[in-house]
């Protein structure tokens, strides 16, 4: 895919796209975040292929796309998703919280806390790293533009807000000497996207920022996309773990007579044919099996996950990410210019 195309794609966030539709028996809606488009396509094409060659039956797959908690909420409030691919269990908890829409022990249902795959958050630089950024400090020094997505609507923002509050406090940082550096970091920050792939497209088609922080796999589309030889990738010296969650929404396969199909979806995910598309697509594999081929393609780096850092994702949410949390607090700060 071309780069330029990446500005289409940001404009049709949460627009619906169709997979295998002819003479469908049975279709599924995966509601996801923003950045697996391109996962999802090629999945679907597989499981389709795969799910018709083992029961005989066609089935297709729609998908959705925005911000991880946009995209949650709406299916709080009647988008008909027969699953969710979240990239980060607060969103899923949501569905449970609001409506029941699925039982609160939803993790227990797939391997690995139902979590398909991991990533992490990296730097994508303009070719030759002009402003030498090399670790998260290098993101608060004067004169360094810094693109991520609002936290407040991106998990993509979100896990970049938390990756520098934890990178300061395991580098001895208090609480508060974290918060002072989310505030100047965000201080750098020009423009807040609603999600990772606005994000992008400010980054490499409006020509905004010195730094882009976004998903491994998100910096590696780009860089082996046409014209991504403009930029290249930072590894940090840690980030945070990203573990993106999927679960079945049962009250709505129960209504849609669609749960057997919804399951089998989600399995795909976790097979080595799933795990292999995963992996291509630049997401580090759950298989080990799959991650060993794959090893040379995700340099090792020392990673914290959100339970570890700041107890859970529920705790999260409640200090930094609700209203009047410390993020609408430390936004305010930055942009009046407090250091």
């Amino acid at each position: 895919m071309q780069l330029r195309k990446l500005a289409a794609l940001a404009a049709a966030l949460g627009a619906l796209g169709a997979s295998g539709m002819a003479c469908a028996q049975v279709t599924l809606l995966n509601v996801s975040y923003d950045v697996t488009r391109e996962l999802y396509k090629d999945i679907d094409t597989a499981f389709i292929a795969s799910y018709h060659a083992q029961t005989g039956e066609t089935v297709a797959v729609r998908q959705s796309h925005g911000g991880s908690s946009p995209q949650a909420l709406a299916v709080t409030q009647g988008l008909q998703a027969d699953v969710v691919t979240m990239n980060q269990t607060s969103d899923i908890d949501l569905l449970h919280q609001r409506g029941n829409l699925l039982p609160a022990d939803w993790r227990t249902r797939f391997p690995y806390g139902s979590s398909p795959y991991t990533t992490t958050m990296v730097f994508l630089v303009h070719k030759g790293n002009p402003k030498h950024i090399k670790d998260w400090d290098d993101l608060v020094k004067p004169g360094v533009a810094v693109i991520l997505p609002n936290p407040k609507t991106s998990g993509n923002g979100r896990y970049s807000y938390l990756a520098a509050w934890g990178w300061r406090v395991q580098h001895g940082g208090t609480q508060d000497q974290a918060r002072d550096f989310v505030t100047r970091l965000l201080h750098n920050v020009p423009v807040l996207d609603s999600g990772g792939r606005g994000a992008t497209t400010s980054f490499t088609q409006r020509g905004l920022g010195d730094v882009l922080v976004t998903f491994e796999d998100e910096a590696a589309l780009i860089t082996g996309d046409a014209g991504g030889n403009q930029y290249e990738v930072v590894y940090p010296s840690s980030s945070i773990l990203a573990e993106p969650p999927v679960a079945v929404v049962d009250k709505l396969v129960d209504k849609h007579g669609t749960r057997k199909e919804a399951q089998a979806y989600l399995a795909f995910l976790f097979s080595p044919a799933g795990q292999e598309i995963i992996a291509e697509h630049h997401l580090r594999p759950r298989d080990p099996a799959v991650m060993k081929r794959h090893a040379a393609e995700f340099p090792v780096l020392k990673t914290f996950t959100v339970d570890q850092a700041f107890g859970s994702w529920e705790q999260a949410q409640k200090t930094h990410f609700a209203d009047d949390g410390t993020f609408d607090q430390v936004i305010v700060a930055a942009k009046s210019g407090a250091n």
